[in-house]
């Protein structure tokens, strides 16, 4: 990741303003607020603003629920029951807003979830950045044999330079078009003082996926944990796993109570089906169940085997 030497002093800038306020600040989050976090070989994430912390969820969980709450009368135990019950309205009221860096299909990934405030970088008013995403060699993989979306065996040795060298060299070909066609260097400067340049919405069309964009990103806790938990899991596609692995880490300064009830009862929890449940109290109960008898896909049963560890049991 680069930052420019105006970029690096504006963040110093940002972090050097100290505010009075009388709402939730969270110190373990403001030690990072405004700071880039590495992600991949030219990207990043910045928290730059947020509100409210685990205190704003509970505030708003016991006007909702009242006397309700006598049972669960701690903070911890009200926002476990919270998760644990799947009552999201209370952590709706915490909102977070990141500075992100990342490779157009990445963003054209991570804009599938449809419950965030976007604005991204504008390449018809400003030229993209010359900066392309290649993978690291530990990275570079085959297509999964098995799974359609997925990857397989690492490549190596020759197959996995010419790869990345096609990669790179497309990136650089288009990008050089890109500035013939705009009559304009990424620094600003003409090419050809006598010529005219194609307009900027229509030249970078014809940039790589693999091409750096910026946007700022506004979600509420909720909807956070809900991208977080389908993009840090191991199915998720590296390069977004490891934005939302960071995010994950921002999570946990911010809303550490929050952050330990998620991972138990939604990252590290497990789904279970009506028949799935009735194969698992079988199994308790010492009761003879099969696949052929479970009411469940061969795909159903060997997920449930899996998910609890029951391995010898997977056909």
């Amino acid at each position: 990741m680069k930052l420019t030497k105006e970029h690096s002093q504006e963040i110093k800038d940002q972090q050097n303003i100290e505010n009075k306020t009388k709402r939730a600040t969270v110190p373990n989050l403001e030690k990072i607020l405004y700071e880039a976090v590495p992600i991949l070989d030219h990207g990043f994430i910045r928290v730059v603003d947020y509100m409210g912390d685990d205190s704003s969820i509970v505030q708003a969980a016991r006007v909702s629920y009242g006397k309700g709450t006598k049972q669960v009368s701690t903070d911890v135990g009200l926002i476990k029951y919270l998760m644990r019950h799947w009552h999201s309205t209370p952590f709706e009221m915490c909102e977070i807003k990141y500075h992100v860096k990342l490779p157009i299909f990445i963003a054209r990934q991570w804009i599938r979830h449809r419950t965030a405030n976007v604005n991204e970088y504008s390449a018809r008013y400003s030229i993209l950045d010359k900066e392309f995403y290649l993978p690291s060699p530990d990275n570079l993989a085959a297509q999964s044999q098995s799974n359609r979306q997925g990857r397989g065996d690492i490549i190596e040795g020759e197959k996995a330079k010419q790869v990345l060298d096609l990669l790179k060299g497309d990136a650089e070909q288009t990008y050089n078009n890109y500035e013939i066609m705009l009559n304009q260097r990424y620094d600003g400067s003409v090419i050809d003082d006598k010529a005219v340049g194609l307009a900027r919405e229509l030249a970078r069309m014809n940039l790589t996926l693999n091409t750096y964009t910026q946007w700022y990103w506004k979600t509420d806790l909720l909807n956070l944990m809900n991208f977080l938990r389908l993009r840090v899991d191991h199915h998720a596609q590296y390069e977004i796993r490891a934005y939302a692995e960071a995010m994950l880490d921002t999570l946990k300064r911010w809303v550490p109570i929050t952050y330990e009830a998620f991972m138990d009862y939604r990252v590290g929890g497990t789904e279970v089906s009506a028949k799935g449940k009735l194969v698992i109290q079988k199994l308790i109960k010492g009761e003879a169940i099969s696949i052929d008898n479970s009411g469940l896909s061969k795909r159903e049963w060997n997920e449930l085997m899996s998910a609890f560890g029951i391995e010898d049991r997977i056909v």
